[in-house]
């Protein structure tokens, strides 16, 4: 099947599995078919599959992360030993471990085709992330609490596995219990991906989109968060901070020593 053959597929079981979109019609234009099938991604509740689906949901999600272009930890110069810094989509990083800044749901963004990194991430790695997710979640019993981290396979992703973390949501001032939360959620990543044999971990800027913590204050933490736990447990595990905005970029810049060409 071509890619075209696979969305239109896959566009069409989702509407046919949603019946409150029965109706709609497919559009003509590439890039609207995009939209509308990440769109239904973003929308589905966590629920089981065929496994035709899957196989071509795979094959067209893979396919479409290769055009976007694969970057590997390989790569790439580190800024500080065992650390790297990279301006670029976290969905296309090859690693052994991604972070996605999550809600307390813990099931992904539902909002269609919304920026965050929370959307992307469920994206592009498929269907069946929200589905792992919905399942730990009923074993818990109750949300995640901010400062967390839970485990998940990546599925279709370039990297191995995803660790999600809920951020603080700031309202107004920034205080210490929200830098608090905010390193809690850098140890409990690092702690957990050490626990399932992680080697090299991306994390993302947390808590620093729709959650509204100050970019720069939330750089200083992530900095000096990793640091005090590589060198009090003399982990090995390389870290790379990701981000996708240039000022996000310079300020890792400064706190780091980064130079131009760790830059995608």
């Amino acid at each position: 099947m071509t890619q075209k053959e696979r969305r239109i597929y896959l566009i069409k079981g989702l509407l046919h599995e949603q019946q409150q979109y029965a109706g709609m019609g497919i559009p003509a234009d590439e890039q609207e078919q995009k939209n509308l099938l990440r769109s239904l991604f973003n929308v589905r509740m966590p629920a089981a599959v065929t496994s035709a689906f899957l196989e071509i949901q795979d094959a067209y999600l893979q396919e479409e992360i290769e055009k976007k272009g694969i970057t590997a930890l390989a790569d790439l110069t580190p800024v500080q030993d065992g650390i790297y810094l990279w301006k670029g989509d976290i969905t296309t990083l090859r690693c052994d471990a991604i972070v996605n800044a999550a809600n307390s749901q813990m099931l992904g963004c539902f909002c269609p085709c919304h920026g965050c990194i929370d959307n992307a991430i469920h994206t592009f790695s498929g269907v069946q992330l929200r589905a792992a997710c919905a399942n730990l979640m009923e074993k818990q019993g109750h949300e995640e609490k901010t400062g967390k981290a839970k485990i998940t396979p990546a599925y279709n992703l370039p990297c191995k596995y995803i660790l999600h973390t809920v951020g603080p949501i700031i309202q107004g001032w920034v205080t210490g219990k929200d830098k608090e939360l905010l390193a809690s959620c850098y140890r409990s990543c690092l702690e957990l991906a050490e626990e399932n044999g992680v080697r090299s971990i991306a994390f993302c800027c947390i808590s620093t989109g729709e959650f509204r913590f100050p970019n720069d204050k939330a750089a200083e933490i992530a900095v000096k968060t990793v640091k005090e736990y590589r060198a009090q447990t003399g982990s090995g595990m390389e870290v790379i901070f990701n981000v996708f905005k240039e000022n996000d970029y310079q300020l890792y810049r400064e706190l780091l020593g980064a130079n131009p060409k760790t830059e995608k």
